[in-house]
C-alpha cells in the first residue's frame, strides 16, 4: 500500500487517457465515448495535427488536459512555450529533464501556478542498454538516471517527474511524496506491452505511489474502451487500498 508523509494511505492515482489519435474529430469522439469531462493527454501526434484548437474543444466539454509536448530547448524558448501552454488552460505540461535545471526552472516560471510542470526522466520505451547507448554512459542505470533528473526537477520547483512504475517508489521515497510521479506504460494484465519495455499494471502503479497514470492503448484500443477504463479505475483504487 502506498503511503504519504505521516503514514497516511495515498489516494489512488489519477488516470489520464491518452488521445493518441491523428485528428481532432477522432479525439473528441473518443472522449465523448469515455467521459467528455475526463482527464486527457494531448500529445505530439494530436497537437501537431490539430493544434491548440483541440485543447480548446476538449476544455469546452469540461475536460482537463495534460499537454505532453516534452519541450527541450534553450530556457527562454521553453519559458515562452510554457506561457503559451498556460494560456490554453492546460493542467499539466511536460519538458525533458535532460534540458537541465535552468531550462526546467524557466518552464516552471513560464507556466505559472495553474499549469504544473513535469520533467520527463527516462522514456518507458528504453531499458538500461538503450539508455547507455543514447547517453554514451556505459553502466548507467535507469533508476540512477531517474533520481538524478528528479533532483534537477525538485531543485527547479517542478510539480513532478514522468517515470515508469519501476522507479516511482524510489522517487516517492527520496522526496517523501513531494515530487509527483506520472507513470506511462500502464497495461491491464494480459495486454501486450507493444513498444514499451518498462510496463506495469494499474495496481502496481498504485502500490508504487504514482500520482497520475497514463492509460493509452490498453484503453483506447480495447474492444470496449469504457469497460477497459472502468477496470483500470477499479485496479487503481484496489492497488492503493
Amino acid at each position: 500500500m502506498a503511503v504519504v508523509s505521516g503514514g497516511r494511505p495515498a489516494p489512488p492515482p489519477e488516470p489520464i487517457v491518452a488521445l493518441d489519435v491523428p485528428s481532432a474529430d477522432a479525439a473528441l469522439a473518443l472522449a465523448a465515448r469515455l467521459d467528455p469531462a475526463g482527464f486527457y493527454k494531448v500529445g505530439l501526434e494530436l497537437f501537431t495535427a490539430a493544434g491548440p484548437s483541440v485543447v480548446d474543444a476538449l476544455r469546452a466539454r469540461g475536460a482537463r488536459i495534460f499537454l505532453d509536448l516534452k519541450l527541450h530547448d534553450i530556457p527562454n524558448t521553453v519559458a515562452g512555450a510554457a506561457r503559451s501552454a498556460a494560456r490554453l488552460g492546460v493542467d499539466l505540461l511536460t519538458v525533458h529533464g535532460a534540458g537541465g535545471e535552468a531550462m526546467l526552472r524557466a518552464a516552471v516560471d513560464g507556466a505559472g501556478e495553474e499549469c504544473r510542470v513535469l520533467a520527463v526522466t527516462v522514456l518507458t520505451s528504453m531499458d538500461g542498454a538503450a539508455l547507455a547507448e543514447a547517453t554514451g554512459r556505459p553502466g548507467v542505470t535507469v533508476a540512477d538516471e531517474v533520481l538524478r533528473l528528479g533532483a534537477a526537477a525538485a531543485a527547479a520547483g517542478a510539480h513532478g517527474v514522468v517515470c515508469s512504475g519501476h522507479e516511482a517508489a524510489a522517487v516517492r521515497d527520496r522526496w517523501d511524496g513531494a515530487l509527483a510521479t506520472l507513470v506511462p506504460g500502464v497495461r491491464l494484465a494480459g495486454d501486450a506491452a507493444g513498444d514499451q519495455r518498462r510496463v506495469v499494471t494499474p495496481a502496481e502503479a498504485a502500490r508504487a505511489g504514482a500520482r497520475y497514470v497514463i492509460l493509452g492503448r490498453t484503453v483506447t484500443a480495447a474492444a470496449d474502451p469504457a469497460a477497459a477504463l472502468a477496470r483500470a479505475r477499479r485496479e487503481l483504487s484496489g492497488g492503493a487500498a
